[in-house]
């Protein structure tokens, strides 16, 4: 049992829920969606204690199960009380929760689905599976490709960036030119009239600068900004080779409402990891330095 915890621990640590109130708050806004009749009535604090610790003999009480499987999309009650290492697996291919059917979980033969390790029905159901820090807290280099690449500029702190930099974290940028006509298209697109992306993409580049210059030479040359005037066709994150999520941009929908694809380099021969690699590549030979 020496370094091995409930896979619900971990998970909890790693979205910074792992504290009774937090919990609680967390445990309502899912119950909310499962059964409104459920909010208030989460776990004990002893209840909890025995849940993490390991305690607990068999698993919780049904309606608690339907909660918890809707806290973390993908995953079921067997799987959250179930031993690890540390390490958490990827969740299964999901759709999110509804009202009138609870949490859905689809499970497709490996065979049919490449080297796809997970998809979610919007960024909201997959930044809850995978939270910038689980993402980037260990990475060695990070490639991203999109409009304004909130996950790293707004969802990521800039002192955890500047950690990742000082260490050795290759990280590269590209966005939609903030000055370019795609950026407009995408916005007429979008309904907005008041310049919204665009003020946006250029206060994120210009954090990133910020954050550039106070950085040593060395950190500095590993952060590399880039911006590009095209149709905008995918969200593009590709972590230390391995890992990469593609979200695609839907006509007339905000990127938030965009189905989210997590894929893992399998080395399949017909696995998707290799196309969306090669768009990064070429988008990016394609662009201009900031």
């Amino acid at each position: 049992m020496t370094g091995r915890q409930i896979v619900l621990k971990t998970l909890l640590q790693q979205r910074h829920w792992q504290t009774y109130k937090t919990f609680c708050k967390e445990y309502d806004k899912a119950a909310k969606v499962v059964d409104s009749t459920l909010q208030g009535k989460w776990p004990s604090r002893a209840q909890l204690h025995r849940w993490l610790s390991g305690e607990l003999k068999g698993l919780p009480y049904s309606d608690h199960c339907r909660v918890l499987e809707a806290m973390f999309p993908g995953r079921s009650i067997e799987e959250l009380f179930s031993l690890s290492n540390g390490g958490i697996p990827a969740p299964l291919v999901t759709t999110e929760p509804t009202k009138s059917g609870g949490h859905v979980t689809e499970i497709c033969p490996t065979s049919q689905m490449a080297d796809v390790a997970a998809v979610f029905s919007s960024r909201s159901a997959f930044a809850s599976a995978y939270p910038p820090s689980a993402l980037f807290d260990t990475a060695r280099e990070i490639n991203a490709a999109g409009l304004s690449l909130n996950v790293l500029c707004q969802s990521y702190p800039d002192h955890r960036l500047k950690q990742l930099l000082e260490s050795g974290t290759r990280i590269r940028c590209l966005f939609l030119d903030p000055q370019g006509k795609a950026i407009r298209a995408r916005e007429d697109e979008e309904r907005y009239t008041d310049g919204t992306l665009t003020t946006l993409t250029a206060l994120n580049i210009s954090m990133l600068n910020r954050l550039k210059e106070k950085l040593t030479p060395e950190a500095a040359e590993l952060l590399e900004l880039r911006v590009y005037d095209e149709t905008i066709r995918f969200n593009i994150l590709i972590v230390d080779g391995t890992t990469c999520v593609v979200q695609p941009y839907l006509p007339h929908a905000r990127g938030v409402d965009s189905p989210t694809i997590v894929i893992n380099d399998n080395t399949a021969a017909d696995g998707l990891f290799p196309v969306f690699d090669q768009v990064f590549t070429s988008m990016w030979e394609r662009s201009s330095p900031v």
